[in-house]
């Protein structure tokens, strides 16, 4: 029996490439640097901005310096670029997530997250219209673990307080996150609706693993 849903934020519930993005390559347009030469520096910092060891703010000041491009003005346009795109991408959720968490809850189902993320969008996702249907979220910044490791999957169900064989995990597939909770014991289901060829997503369908090809299929699999 599914006792509850834990799903992944990004290309899962809400998907980054539905409005302009503002990514490392951008960010690089407007910090005057070559864009190879900053996502080398940048990419350097993933770990730790994940896992909330450094910010965005701190890791961009120092690629700005590193590079002899650092300015206030420039600084700030940056921090405020990037904080906006952020949020801008809750206005795009496909018109099926809210219904499906309203149809999960009204089963009894409990709702987890399990979401890796840094300093400038752990404030945006609990700040957004999907966070109060969570009864837990565990976001890597503020864990200090991130996907795939198995801790994070295990905090989020001993806080759940459900099994991991009564549970549904529920992603896109980046990060290792399926095959990670498929051994952990979750049942592992692919999020296939964002999930677009010829973009910048990180993942792409995965045939070994079931998919759901709508967010509202998933009530059947509840049922």
């Amino acid at each position: 029996m599914i006792k509850a849903v834990v799903f992944d934020m990004y290309e899962t519930l809400v998907t980054l490439f539905e409005c302009p993005g503002y990514f490392s390559a951008e960010m690089a347009g407007d910090a005057g640097i070559p864009v190879a030469d900053f996502q080398r520096e940048w990419v350097s910092y993933e770990t730790d901005r994940t896992t909330g060891k450094i910010t965005f703010e701190e890791a961009l000041e120092s690629v700005l310096k590193d590079f002899g491009t650092y300015s206030d003005e420039r600084f700030r346009k940056i921090v405020e670029k990037r904080t906006q795109f952020c949020r801008e991408a809750y206005h795009h959720l496909h018109p099926q997530i809210i219904p499906l968490l309203e149809g999960l809850k009204a089963r009894g189902v409990k709702i987890g997250l399990i979401s890796n993320c840094y300093s400038e969008e752990s404030p945006v996702i609990k700040g957004s219209v999907l966070f109060p249907y969570f009864d837990v979220a565990c976001l890597s910044f503020d864990e200090g673990i991130r996907k795939p490791e198995p801790e994070i999957f295990k905090r989020c169900l001993e806080r759940l307080c459900v099994n991991p064989e009564d549970c549904l995990y529920v992603g896109d597939g980046g990060s290792n996150e399926l095959a990670a909770a498929k051994e952990y014991g979750m049942r592992p289901v692919q999020a296939v609706w964002y999930l677009k060829d010829g973009t910048r997503q990180p993942a792409k369908r995965m045939p070994e693993f079931e998919g759901a090809a709508m967010p509202m299929e998933l009530l059947e699999w509840i049922e």
